[in-house]
């Protein structure tokens, strides 16, 4: 049985999100300012019982550095990417990451970018993302890459 995706306001993801993302720290380090932002989107994966098992936000920002002279396409960031770890390696990560980008590719978006968890970028790497310079350190959180991936052309919803 698929794994049913929807695109769902913050405070559905929020738990989630805080719980595997932000432990130890208090529940507002997992509000972005992002969350509400013009465009911003948020998705969440349930199980076969209505509980979010994985959440993905995604909000319109360019990719940093990316001003070469250029027109840039437009870009999406994927931030705040978690799965429960009691459901983890059964597909609730895919579904919300093939969902967002899908749904960003629909809003015109060319490109997505993320601050990846070093611990994650096998994940990403498997679901065609690059990595995007040297690893760096995100206080409180841990060491990162940024990652990109080319998103597929879909005609932008009127």
């Amino acid at each position: 049985m698929p794994i049913r995706t929807a695109v769902v306001p913050a405070a559905d993801i929020l738990q989630l999100r805080w719980t595997v993302l932000r432990p130890g720290l208090p529940r507002e380090s997992a509000v972005f300012p992002e969350d509400d932002a013009p465009g911003a989107y948020h998705l969440a994966a349930y199980d076969p019982d209505g509980v979010v098992r994985g959440c993905a936000s995604f909000s319109p920002e360019q990719l940093p550095g990316d001003g070469d002279g250029h027109a840039a396409p437009p870009a999406i960031r994927l931030r705040g990417m978690a799965s429960d770890p009691a459901v983890r390696g059964q597909g609730y990560g895919t579904a919300v990451l093939d969902a967002g980008l899908a749904e960003a590719a629909a809003r015109g978006a060319g490109v997505a970018w993320c601050n990846a968890r070093t611990e994650a970028v096998g994940f990403y790497e498997a679901h065609g993302w690059e990595i995007r310079g040297e690893e760096f350190h995100i206080e409180g959180v841990g060491p990162h890459y940024v990652m990109v991936r080319k998103l597929g052309t879909v005609p932008a919803r009127p």
